[in-house]
């Protein structure tokens, strides 16, 4: 009997793969290409992703576990930020019953459109514990800007 890996958020991430094949078709139409279409096409996964925000800064962290950094590629082109790589799964032993197969394997792309006021030549990014952190630090404009008020 052969083992099949069923997971739903796959079939949520094909469907969604789908539309945008469909919207890319007016893109292309339009003149607007997509710089990472590869890497989004050949994705099996997805890396979850929280976003904050705070007066200076942007932060995304990337759940990447049982990555290496080498196998971590991190771009920003025309305002998006993607992350991409391949998680390569470990050897079968022969004598080895897998009752359950959760993690995924495989090839991952996750992009992010940052705003158009950031400093892009700051953006740092540091990889601990498969834990992928990138820092994006607002521009100085877009900074709240604290405006004492006066009583008379």
């Amino acid at each position: 009997m052969t083992l099949v890996k069923w997971n739903p958020t796959r079939d949520l991430f094909n469907l969604e793969k789908e539309f945008n094949k469909i919207f890319s078709t007016f893109g292309d139409k339009f003149g607007i290409s997509r710089a990472d279409e590869e890497a989004y096409e050949n994705a099996i996964w997805s890396p979850l992703a929280d976003i904050t925000e705070d007066e200076d800064k942007y932060t995304v962290k990337l759940d990447l576990p049982g990555i290496d950094k080498k196998d971590v590629k991190l771009s920003f082109t025309e305002g998006q930020i993607s992350i991409s790589g391949e998680r390569k799964q470990e050897d079968e032993e022969k004598n080895t019953k897998y009752h359950r197969v959760e993690r995924m394997y495989g090839k991952y792309f996750r992009s992010f459109t940052l705003p158009n006021k950031i400093k892009e030549d700051k953006i740092d990014a540091q990889f601990k514990n498969g834990q992928l952190t990138i820092v994006i630090p607002k521009a100085d404009e877009v900074k709240p800007k604290e405006i004492e008020i006066k009583v008379n």
